[in-house]
């Protein structure tokens, strides 16, 4: 029964990442295929670059709400009442896991989606959304540190790279030092911004060039 939870909580997970609400958005609001505008990837921040702000933010939400649903949506399919596993010598809730794999899955969607032909965006949005519905103070913390660090910068890319790195350094101390959260959340956000920094490889050299699209 476990098994078959965890696969209905990973294909739902990945399903809903995949949305690409920021084709969908410019296709539909401006007939524009922001996949060939731009960076290529089909997130906010290019839409919001090819179409405009106000439809940016628009895809930003929807892009936040998915992957939020998606870690909501596995707590229920996968509740506390199934117990626990251990690992380590540490017991960690089954409910734990499958938030992190429905997490890890939305990402992956949001990515590589499967209904865009696996031509994605960096998986920002969706993290933060993850983080929103697993431990929201980290979610909230990062998006604050990422809107202060891209308007002053005028680099998004920049500011997500920051914004993804202090949900973490916040998640920390909570698990090390205060043992408020399970180990494992941890590890997800690790993986996670591995992901998108890896994603945002091509902005790091640009940024080391000078040469990085600004905000506007």
């Amino acid at each position: 029964m476990i098994v078959a939870r965890f696969a209905t909580v990973v294909i739902i997970a990945y399903l809903l990442g995949s949305i690409p609400f920021g084709l969908i958005i410019g296709k539909l609001k401006k007939g524009v295929d922001i996949r060939e505008q731009g960076s290529g990837k089909t997130g906010a921040t290019n839409l919001m670059r090819a179409a405009g702000t106000k439809l940016g933010l628009l895809a930003l939400v929807l892009d936040v709400v998915k992957a939020t649903g998606a870690v909501m949506l596995a707590a229920v399919i996968v509740d506390r009442g199934m117990g626990t596993l251990t690992i380590g010598g540490a017991s960690v809730y089954w409910q734990h896991i499958a938030q992190v794999a429905a997490g890890l899955a939305a990402v992956i969607g949001h990515n590589w989606p499967i209904f865009a032909r696996f031509r994605g965006g960096r998986g920002v949005t969706a993290y933060f959304g993850t983080l929103f519905a697993i431990f929201p103070p980290a979610g909230i913390f990062g998006a604050e540190v990422l809107a202060i660090a891209a308007l002053r910068s005028r680099h998004m890319s920049l500011g997500s790279l920051l914004g993804a790195l202090a949900t973490w350094c916040l998640m920390l101390p909570l698990t090390i030092i205060h043992h408020l959260l399970p180990p494992i959340y941890l590890v997800y956000g690790f993986i996670v911004i591995a992901l998108i920094a890896y994603q945002h490889r091509d902005n790091v050299k640009r940024l080391r060039q000078g040469t990085e699209r600004q905000l506007w």
